[in-house]
């Protein structure tokens, strides 16, 4: 009887052995982008998965494009209007919506009332997949969500619009991926506590990696503005003048952006209709900066305005590359005065 209550004990060792290996084996959902927009040019991955379990941060290339312990990916677009124009959030793969959340107001977190704990994400969907894989859609626009708790879905399919509710301060969307209710970063198939040298497959489809080269940063907006623009306006869809009076207060150009690391040099400059410098600086970055909105402008020369015609505003960032300074991002805007 012993023998036999070992054996079984045994067998039920080797069948949990078993299972646990093959959930390990177990094929990942293929993912698709998650959003209707054109990645480089309507929309942007500003954040990564940290890939960096102590207190530094790297995205899966090993760079710092992400912040401490973030847990998704995230999509963003470059401001309200764009937000208000819709932009469909998308099943990245087939599954049953688990859960849903709606009523959260859109308010940027560093504008509006204090986000209530728990409620980070915003309006969100949560959806299941085969073998313990789940992917949810935070962040999403009030009143916007179209699917039911418990309803199936394909890859493709419209589950609601990127919004700016919960803890948030620029529309995005945030994608994550989890199994077994573990962070797993789609880049490279890799848990979040994992190294980013670790490496792997991502869990992307072929058309959707073709979507996804990497940017280091991107210049989101840069414009004219006849007095110092607040970078909550611009966000607003304001100072985006292409014709200015000639009697102005003062002519601004300004840019922003993502993606600026340390050491990096920004270079400005507006330039009068006959080729003259209205306004210049080249200054060196002493931090990293997630978003960054600068300006460079110049007071009303005389009482009686401006020369008239077409100003430019031009913006160069380089940073430093393998020993070189290299050119990253640029801007050239134009400005009428009449």
């Amino acid at each position: 009887m012993i023998a036999l209550i070992a054996g079984a004990a045994c067998l039920a060792l080797l069948s949990a052995a078993v299972a646990e290996n093959t959930r390990a084996l177990a094929a990942p959902p293929v993912l698709e982008v998650p959003v209707a927009c054109e990645l480089g040019r309507d929309c942007f991955i500003q954040f990564y998965v940290d890939r960096d379990a102590q207190s530094g941060v790297k995205d899966y290339r090993c760079a710092g494009l992400t912040y401490d312990g973030h847990k998704g990916t995230d999509f963003r677009l470059a401001d309200i209007p764009a937000m208000r124009r819709g932009v469909t959030v998308r099943a990245a793969a087939a599954g049953t919506v688990r859960a849903i959340r709606d009523g959260e107001p859109d308010i940027s977190a560093d504008q509006g009332e204090r986000v209530v704990h728990g409620r980070e994400a915003g309006n969100a969907v949560v959806l299941t997949h085969e073998d313990g894989w789940e992917t949810q859609y935070s962040h999403l626009m009030k009143g916007s969500i179209i699917v039911q708790k418990g309803q199936q879905v394909r890859a493709g399919e419209a589950l609601g619009l990127i919004g700016i509710s919960g803890n948030s301060t620029f529309p995005h969307l945030d994608f994550s991926v989890r199994q077994g209710g573990e962070i797993i970063d789609p880049f490279s198939a890799g848990a979040a506590a994992e190294p980013c040298t670790q490496g792997g497959l991502p869990l992307w489809s072929a058309a959707a990696e073709k979507q996804m080269a990497y940017l280091p940063g991107a210049i989101l907006l840069a414009g004219f503005a006849g007095q110092i623009p607040d970078r909550h306006d611009v966000r607003a869809g304001g100072h985006r003048a292409t014709v200015l009076s000639t009697l102005a207060p003062a002519l601004v150009f300004w840019v922003d952006m993502f993606g600026l690391a340390a050491g990096d040099i920004e270079r400005f400059r507006i330039l009068a209709p006959d080729g003259s410098v209205v306004a210049e600086r080249e200054q060196v970055l002493p931090n990293a900066a997630h978003q960054h909105f600068q300006s460079i402008g110049r007071l009303r020369p005389t009482p009686e305005g401006w020369p008239p015609g077409d100003y430019r505003g031009e913006y160069l960032l380089f940073r430093e590359i393998d020993g070189e300074r290299r050119a990253l991002l640029g801007a050239i805007r134009e400005v009428t005065l009449k």
